[in-house]
């Protein structure tokens, strides 16, 4: 068995080299392809904005591959020089290679520890090279085993509570505040990328309407469109604010759009209670005076970066039990595929052992055949059967002993090997 995972991570590798040398597309499907076949050996690919990794099993073949075999491949693949990214590459063998992928499923490798989004990511790479063949017994069991891992760790650990995201903290902090949203209303002011990002997690919470303002009609239209709003005029802007509930504010104004004096005079006209603001613009675009904690909750972006570096500081702790969970299953995962491994050796060297018992057994009964009661010959057997099982109990308890010692070890020249040479055993 050769288990074998080359890549390179968001720690390792900066985003200039990730973008020459991810995989997409046709170029994934193809290239996962001409990996298995070129190579005869079982391939996954798993590229992320993060992450670009490989990872091989061979169950044959005269030769190993290396992570030199696979840094070629992705060169002649990107049509890059390979030493421009081969420096910043990781290679994990054998047992190391089961640990690094059941840690990144369980999002243990990850940019922000626990999110959720990388053991789909996982899942999608496998199911992509199941569909072209390219995956056989040892990544099948491996890919199927990483998932149930990740399921375990986030089960038995707080590793993926809270939100650890700027959008899914304001997610949070409404679910808080408010006990439903069927009957409520956002605004959304501007439409810059963080308040785009955001607006879609607020989507989830399903509120009754959602209002779109912004100086450009045309944008407010879109942004509307986008997300089965309803655009307003820009100069609606006061009213809006008297009768919404919650609002996500993410203009590029160069100043406050909303001073203290402004929004006073919208509080005149407001009937309804409590209104949350998520002011996420740099500059911001509300003067922060305006909050008083008991009607008007503003935040910033600062605000809500917090919250997720809190839910961060929880998830750390939960980092050790998590580990110890991914280092259980790992030497488990071992010693199913020694199991596996060697059961067809052990079995063929019981039947060769117990061949040669019977041939020599008979040879003396055969030999002592008249002189010998019944007891005398059943007593023969049972010594000779003893002999046997000693003399395989040690070969035998080896093998299993074996797997341990293999999990940081690419060596090919095992004891399965030389027990097969030793009692000359078929392949």
């Amino acid at each position: 068995m050769n288990l074998l995972c080359v890549g390179c991570n968001y720690d390792k590798t900066s985003v200039e080299v990730r973008e020459q040398i991810a995989f997409e597309g046709e170029k994934l499907t193809l290239a996962l392809t001409e990996l298995s076949t070129l190579h005869e050996c079982e391939a996954v690919i798993l590229s992320t904005c993060n992450r670009v990794e490989i990872y091989l099993a061979q169950t044959t073949g005269d030769r190993l591959l290396e992570k030199d075999d696979v840094i070629e491949f992705i060169a002649e693949q990107h049509q890059i020089p390979a030493e421009t990214f081969s420096q910043q590459f990781y290679c994990h063998q054998q047992g190391d290679a089961i640990r690094h992928l059941f840690r990144v499923a369980s999002s243990l490798d990850s940019l922000v520890i626990g999110e959720a989004q990388i053991s789909g990511q996982v899942k999608r790479a496998y199911e992509l090279a199941l569909e072209q063949a390219t995956t056989g017994p040892l990544l099948n069991t491996l890919f199927q085993q990483a998932r149930q891992v990740a399921k375990r760790v986030r089960s038995e650990t707080g590793i993926a509570q809270g939100h650890a995201s700027v959008s899914s903290a304001a997610v949070e902090y409404l679910e808080q505040v408010f006990d439903h949203f069927h009957d409520k209303t956002f605004l959304v002011i501007g439409a810059g990328k963080m308040g785009e990002l955001t607006l879609r997690h607020l989507r989830r919470l399903e509120p009754k309407r959602i209002l779109v303002t912004n100086r450009s009609p045309e944008k407010a239209i879109e942004v509307a469109q986008g997300c089965e709003g309803e655009a307003i005029p820009w100069e609606g802007l006061d009213r809006a604010l008297s009768k919404v509930d919650v609002v996500l504010s993410t203009t590029g104004a160069p100043e406050p759009i909303v001073t203290r004096d402004r929004y006073a005079q919208s509080l005149k006209n407001r009937t309804s209670g409590a209104i949350v603001i998520f002011d996420i613009a740099v500059p911001r675009d509300f003067d922060a005076d305006i909050h008083d904690g008991e009607t008007t909750f503003l935040y910033n972006v600062d605000d809500l970066q917090r919250i997720c570096q809190a839910t961060l500081e929880d998830r750390r702790k939960h980092i050790e039990p998590a580990e110890e969970i991914v280092e259980e299953e790992t030497k488990q995962t071992l010693k199913d595929f020694g199991r596996r491994r060697n059961v067809p050796v052990i079995a063929r060297l019981n039947q060769e052992v117990e061949a040669m018992r019977q041939e020599i057994v008979e040879g003396i009964l055969s030999r002592l055949n008249g002189k010998l009661t019944q007891e005398d010959r059943d007593y023969i057997e049972q010594g000779f059967r003893l002999f046997q099982k000693r003399v395989l109990h040690g070969p035998v308890a080896a093998l299993n002993d074996e797997v341990h010692e293999e999990a940081h070890s690419s060596n090919r020249h095992t004891l399965l090997d030389a027990i097969r040479k030793l009692f000359r055993l078929a392949e």
